[in-house]
């Protein structure tokens, strides 16, 4: 299929898939329950835990990336990429449930959702710009809900200092990325819309449940991380494109992790 043919999210008028509604919805469940809607359950019992505590928000921190065996580096190396690898399984699924039933009858799933190399340059142009321009408010607003108190210190990387440090934050930040932008935004669009769900519902549905799945960081992770997925799905609509959406995760997510290891010693209100 030429790109001049690709199918694109604002072609979808509803159910064009043959796919009973009861599955669709069905799906929508069952991916989430075993990815970030599972996330989203445990992080607000993780911020009742902390609201419930004599100690004030800002006080307390959450942690990131952390090494489990510090003292054994190479065992320590390989529960971080265990760590990273079985959480794109819900990804594979869900490329596999949508090239099951789709409105466009095409089997590369990840073609339909815009997952693919087909616009390098485009992607990376788009991804960085988009990172830049929410990367700098970002900052801001975490740094503010903590001065009122509505945020943890977050600590984006504990790992001990060996030399695949940097590598592996850079690859959990692809993979975060990865599973977040492919589901929250491919997957979850196309099913919504097969339901025959409005946009405008669409759109805040899939970011609420991304500031949820952020809450454990506190308030500000979650009002940041829903604002941000309602700019990543306006972006996807315009563009009916998923990479774009990666790079922009993966690049924010290399500077909070990486920037962190590298600035937290020397900066002491990283701490």
């Amino acid at each position: 299929m030429s790109d001049a043919t690709a199918p694109v999210p604002d072609q979808i008028t509803g159910n064009r898939s043959g796919m009973p509604p009861r599955w669709a919805g069905i799906e929508v469940v069952l991916v989430l329950a075993v990815s970030l809607g599972q996330s989203a359950i445990y992080s607000i019992l993780s911020i009742i835990d902390r609201v419930t505590r004599q100690q004030a928000l800002n006080q307390q921190a959450s942690q990131l990336n952390t090494s489990v065996t510090p003292d054994r580096p190479w065992l320590d190396l390989s529960y971080q990429l265990v760590n990273i690898i079985f959480p794109l399984v819900p990804v594979l699924l869900a490329l596999y449930l949508l090239a099951l039933h789709n409105p466009y009858g095409e089997r590369r799933s990840w073609r339909v959702i815009g997952f693919d190399l087909r616009r390098p340059g485009f992607d990376l142009g788009l991804g960085a710009l988009t990172a830049l321009c929410i990367g700098v408010p970002g900052l801001g607003l975490y740094l503010g809900a903590r001065a009122l108190g509505l945020n943890t210190q977050v600590q984006a990387a504990n790992l001990a200092d060996n030399w695949w440090t940097i590598p592996v934050l850079i690859i959990a930040a692809a993979q975060n990325a990865i599973l977040e932008e492919t589901i929250m935004i491919g997957f979850l669009y196309t099913r919504f819309r097969q339901l025959n769900w409005a946009w405008p519902v669409i759109i805040i549905v899939s970011a609420v449940i991304r500031g949820s799945y952020h809450l454990y960081q506190g308030f500000g992770g979650f009002a940041g991380n829903l604002i941000m997925g309602v700019i990543f799905g306006l972006i996807y609509l315009k563009w009916k494109r998923v990479m774009p959406l990666v790079v922009t995760h993966t690049l924010l997510d290399i500077a909070a992790f990486v920037g962190y290891w590298l600035l937290a010693p020397h900066l002491s209100w990283l701490k």
